[in-house]
């Protein structure tokens, strides 16, 4: 067995489950879970029609898919980078279509990091689980690097010693954050990039909310890039994914793109790895990221949706709507976790303790005393969540008995 999957810490769903364990949600109200990142809103009908398409089912059948993906999915991925960020990416070499970026985030830290290297994983903190495990399993340090209010909720790297620079192998960033919805600017970004020229680490830049917004399209780690003149990329990798941006998270179709060099060298891995996408998938996804006007309908429901929730809250329990992302990240009366069980036995309503997606560093949790909250359900869910959230507040249910 590898001994390295000892080192794993438990998955905050995993925790969530256990503290909740016997704890009963109030019977006379209809459960509804803002815990789990999982778009509800349904997918495009002609997303739906064209995987109904015969041809594309009987294309999909009768061969095994190339790791490398079609060449006109490429060319969809490319384009939508190009439409989205300004830059604009060879297909042939600088795009890999993926199984969604949970799979392509743990499997990039396997083929990027030297095991015998006595490496660091720079992560912000809090961070979505996968960099942490992916880190742990490829035998490299995590360093956590908190995302605190002072800093608007991004990565301070000013706490980053030289030490732990040098030792960097592999750096993710996530922006739009999982869970603040704070977005990187492109001065931050291209810090980033200097710091990997310095110290010679790989960035990988998870962007899967970037097509969730409220005013202003959010950078990108490949904008940044071209706008220093450096189209080849180096060093940079962007994930992206269809799961957020068209309401496709069973499709587990998504994209790395960037650096030829490390493209090429990712595609070697996961040729080994067996993780082609489906024929019909590929197909389907390249429908997706040809087409804008169902992902402006998607952005305008979350929209609709964080207006009526905050809207109903100012008054008892203010916060602030991010930039981007479906996430509510709020302070808590009371200590995280007991607030959370406090809610499902009053409201019967799920969320996630935010010490469950941080580590402590230097004393500190930056996810402690706050909650997560998924707005992903339908406009009427989320609104009767608000309702009752208020009145949880508003009636001081939250406090320990």
């Amino acid at each position: 067995m590898n001994h390295r999957l000892k080192t794993l810490n438990p998955y905050p769903f995993e925790r969530l489950n256990e503290l909740l364990k016997g704890v009963n949600g109030n019977p006379e109200l209809t459960f509804i879970p803002l815990s789990l990142g999982e778009p509800k809103h349904d997918a495009a009908p002609f997303l739906l029609d064209a995987y109904r398409e015969i041809e594309t089912v009987r294309r999909g059948l009768g061969s095994y898919p190339l790791t490398g993906g079609l060449p006109e999915l490429r060319q969809a991925i490319a384009d939508f980078v190009h439409r989205r960020f300004g830059t604009r990416p060879e297909p042939e070499t600088q795009v890999l279509p993926v199984n969604g970026t949970r799979e392509a985030l743990f499997a990039i830290a396997q083929a990027m990091i030297d095991p015998a290297s006595n490496s660091t994983t720079l992560m912000p903190n809090p961070f979505y689980q996968i960099y942490e495990g992916a880190a742990l399993l490829a035998g490299s340090t995590p360093i956590y690097v908190p995302c605190p209010v002072e800093n608007d909720f991004n990565p301070d790297f000013s706490v980053v010693t030289d030490e732990e620079w040098e030792r960097c192998e592999l750096l993710y960033l996530c922006t739009p954050g999982n869970p603040t919805g704070a977005v990187m600017n492109i001065d931050a970004l291209q810090y980033i990039i200097r710091q990997s020229d310095k110290y010679g680490f790989v960035i990988a830049s998870d962007e899967c909310y970037s097509e969730l917004y409220e005013d202003s399209p959010p950078p990108g780690i490949l904008e940044a890039a071209a706008q220093m003149g450096r189209n080849d990329y180096r060093n940079c990798l962007a994930f992206n994914s269809l799961s957020k941006r068209s309401n496709l998270p069973g499709l587990r179709s998504g994209y790395v793109c960037g650096d030829a060099n490390l493209i090429r060298d990712f595609l070697l891995y996961r040729t080994y790895h067996g993780s082609a996408m489906s024929v019909h998938n590929q197909i389907l996804s390249q429908c997706a990221w040809n087409d804008e006007a169902h992902v402006v309908n998607n952005r305008e429901l979350y929209r609709q949706k964080y207006d009526a929730v905050i809207d109903i809250l100012h008054n008892v329990w203010p916060m602030s709507k991010p930039a981007a992302g479906f996430y509510l990240w709020p302070e808590t009366p009371v200590d995280d976790k007991a607030f959370t069980v406090r809610l499902m036995e009053s409201a019967n309503i799920k969320v996630i303790p935010g010490s469950y997606l941080g580590r402590e560093r230097d004393g500190f949790n930056p996810g402690s005393g706050r909650v997560r909250m998924a707005l992903v359900a339908t406009l009427p869910e989320c609104v009767e969540a608000a309702e009752r959230l208020r009145d949880f507040i508003s009636n001081q249910q939250y406090r320990r008995p």
